[in-house]
């Protein structure tokens, strides 16, 4: 993949991402009832407002406040720097690389965007389930770096066993 492309893919989809993740908590600050749940589809979707000091499902909400610091608002910072120097001067890359990392810095970027203009936490308000199995109140950004982080091992398994592409 040409570096101009790579460096398009991954601008575009960071741009996409970031955007429909402000704009989906930015709605669920707004319209989302507190202490109530907005149940769909016999409860398997729910919606519910829930402000995370915490990284994924509230890991790390209970480290001091300091450390949270360093750890969610710096240490996401510079990932988020990492990958795009990745991008921008590293080597060209597999499209399901770049997609992955632009995936994985837009989700951090997200939750980072958050922590920084609303006190240090992110707003969480999805919740999936089946019966008594219930995800964690998750946003739209942990999607993002799920997504990212399910995209790279997949590209890494299938370059281990010979059945991928070189970039």
């Amino acid at each position: 993949m040409p570096r101009l492309i790579q460096v398009l893919a991954f601008v575009v989809t960071l741009l996409g991402c970031v955007g429909c993740d402000q704009a989906t908590k930015t709605a669920a600050r707004a319209y989302l009832p507190r202490n109530e749940v907005v149940s769909f589809a016999g409860d398997m979707f729910r919606l519910q407002y829930a402000e995370n000091k915490g990284a994924f499902l509230g890991v790390g909400a209970a480290l001091p406040e300091g450390a949270r610091e360093l750890v969610f608002k710096v240490g996401v910072g510079a990932v988020v720097v990492c990958i795009l120097c990745v991008v921008l001067f590293g080597p060209v890359l597999s499209h399901p690389v770049t997609i992955a990392l632009s995936l994985l810095a837009s989700g951090g970027l997200g939750n980072l965007i958050d922590r920084l203009a609303h006190g240090g936490y992110v707003v969480d308000f999805l919740n999936i389930g089946v019966g008594g199995f219930r995800t964690g109140i998750f946003n739209i950004a942990d999607v993002a770096i799920l997504a990212g982080a399910c995209i790279l091992v997949r590209s890494s398994v299938k370059q281990e066993t010979g059945n991928g592409h070189s970039p």
